[in-house]
């Protein structure tokens, strides 16, 4: 696999995931180097002059007016991170923690941090080596940065600490060895350098985004088997409904399910069957449109944040100063990461409620719960059950995390962001709305068989087939979960859209 070059300023979300998911090799440009090495000339020259800088020649937080002379600044940074070590909670999954790495590293090649070039290439080599510390998910503020993960993810480069090799997770000393990565003593700055910063938040944000968008693609997949199955009326696709309303999500949505749609003899036009269909139909593409204008947004600011310089104090070659300032500050993340979650319930919110107009006879008009011998069988009356759950799950979580904030370290961090609970909290509504997805994906295909199908779509045939082909048709009661978690399984592995756009080929999501 290719090598992806970082120089801290061209780092791109499609380059995040081959390196978290397909472990794509990395590498520091000639530039990014240079800066690292004349950015830690002018940390050395604030130590040798003894100037008063944060977090170089002071302590940290409200110790920040405590003085600690050159002999103590190595033990100074040694101890902040095995004091702010103290996560909680299960631990990032490893795709999470590399993408931690990864993009910390990118902050440093911008060579503003003052760490050395030996320590910067200790966290390559981890990366390329496979050598993935053990990060628990909870215990950040979201400013001063993520301190408490970051703290654990650095602990392996000391020998402390826990970390994944090949499968076996390992104590910090043993996992170096292993890949064969000598540990490091940190120097001055290199603590600060390493845990002040929105590296997680942002590597959970990132992976959430773009799992977001594939999702989007889902669900207007699962929107388009629901208007075949519901004989929808393709009149509100019209294109002139929304370029007079010309918001780019919902004109796009309009135009996929339009295509997804082409040639489908099952759906219908206005007064055939009726007038116009629920609002759940017949405003996906306002419904779905909202949420990828949303989630368009937040990919944007990622791209801008994975490329940014997030410490403090900012190291400026230039002038050989040490400036302290609050880039390290979660909040233009959090924002767009409570906004995140709320995007990706509203998919799984109107897909739960096209999953009771599916199974409901007084609304769907075929029979109930979408099964033969009611009664005797259930068919799919608790798939909407769980579904409801889920959304309603959804629902607690979409409270932002942003407007929460609690006074740290003797109130000299007197607001934060807890954008990292954000992006927590949007990564388990994303998890959750891709199970109702199923579900929807499912129950549509089972109300194509029993209405009985015309002619489905140039889009929506090969998504019946892709389901069809692994869930048959629901003749009379079976474990249920099974069949949900094939449907879960060619959304994960992206199969269900790769399927739709091969078949497809006037398809443009």
């Amino acid at each position: 696999m290719e090598t992806i070059i970082l120089t801290g300023q061209t780092l791109t979300l499609d380059e995040v995931v081959l390196v978290c998911r397909q472990d794509a090799p990395v590498a520091l440009s000639e530039e990014a180097k240079q800066n690292i090495i004349e950015s830690r000339k002018v940390v050395d020259q604030i130590i040798e002059e003894e100037r008063v800088v944060y977090g170089v020649t002071t302590g940290f937080g409200k110790f920040s007016d405590v003085v600690i002379n050159s002999d103590e600044c190595k033990l100074l940074q040694t101890n902040l991170i095995i004091t702010h070590a103290v996560g909680a909670g299960e631990p990032f999954a490893r795709e999470i923690a590399r993408g931690i790495l990864l993009l910390r590293i990118n902050n440093l090649a911008k060579g503003y941090s003052g760490a050395r070039m030996e320590t910067v290439q200790t966290m390559v080599d981890m990366l390329n080596k496979g050598v993935t510390p053990v990060v628990p998910q909870k215990g950040s503020l979201g400013a001063s940065g993520d301190l408490a993960p970051l703290s654990h993810v650095v602990l392996p480069m000391l020998g402390l600490g826990q970390a994944e090799y090949q499968g076996e997770v390992l104590d910090g000393a043993e996992a170096m060895k292993r890949a064969g990565i000598p540990t490091i003593e940190l120097s001055a700055k290199e603590g600060l350098a390493l845990i002040n910063g929105t590296q997680v938040m942002t590597a959970v944000g990132a992976l959430t985004v773009y799992d977001a968008l594939q999702l989007i693609k889902v669900s207007d997949i699962a929107a388009a088997l629901s208007f075949e199955a519901h004989n929808g009326v393709t009149d509100a696709l019209d294109s002139r409904i929304h370029t007079i309303r010309p918001h780019q999500g919902q004109m796009d949505t309009a135009r996929i399910l339009k295509q997804l749609l082409e040639g489908s003899k099952n759906t219908t036009r206005q007064g055939e069957i009726r007038v116009q269909d629920a609002y759940s139909l017949r405003c996906v593409p306002q419904i779905h449109g909202a949420s990828k204008d949303a989630i368009n947004f937040i990919k944007q600011k990622v791209e801008i944040e994975i490329n940014s310089v997030t410490d403090n104090p900012i190291i400026m070659k230039d002038t050989m100063e040490g400036i302290s300032g609050g880039n390290f500050h979660g909040q233009p993340m959090a924002l767009p990461f409570d906004f995140l979650g709320i995007a990706i319930a509203e998919l799984a919110n109107v897909s739960e409620r096209r999953i009771e107009r599916l199974v409901n006879p007084a609304l769907s008009g075929l029979p109930a719960f979408l099964t033969k011998d009611g009664g005797v069988n259930s068919g799919f009356m608790i798939v909407q059950y769980s579904a409801a759950a889920l959304v309603s799950e959804n629902k607690v979580l979409a409270h932002p995390a942003s407007v929460d904030s609690i006074p740290s370290s003797a109130n000299q961090e007197d607001h934060v962001s807890m954008g990292t609970i954000a992006a927590r909290k949007a990564r388990e509504i994303l998890g959750n709305a891709r199970r109702v997805l199923a579900m929807e994906l499912m129950c549509a295909c089972q109300a194509i068989d029993m209405r009985g199908d015309k002619g489905m779509g140039v889009g929506t045939a090969p998504a019946y087939e892709a389901i069809r082909s692994l869930v048959s048709t629901l003749e009379e009661d079976r474990p249920l979960y099974e069949d949900i978690n094939k449907c879960e399984s060619v959304i994960l592995d992206e199969s269900l859209v790769s399927q739709v756009e091969s078949n497809a080929s006037v398809i443009e999501f």
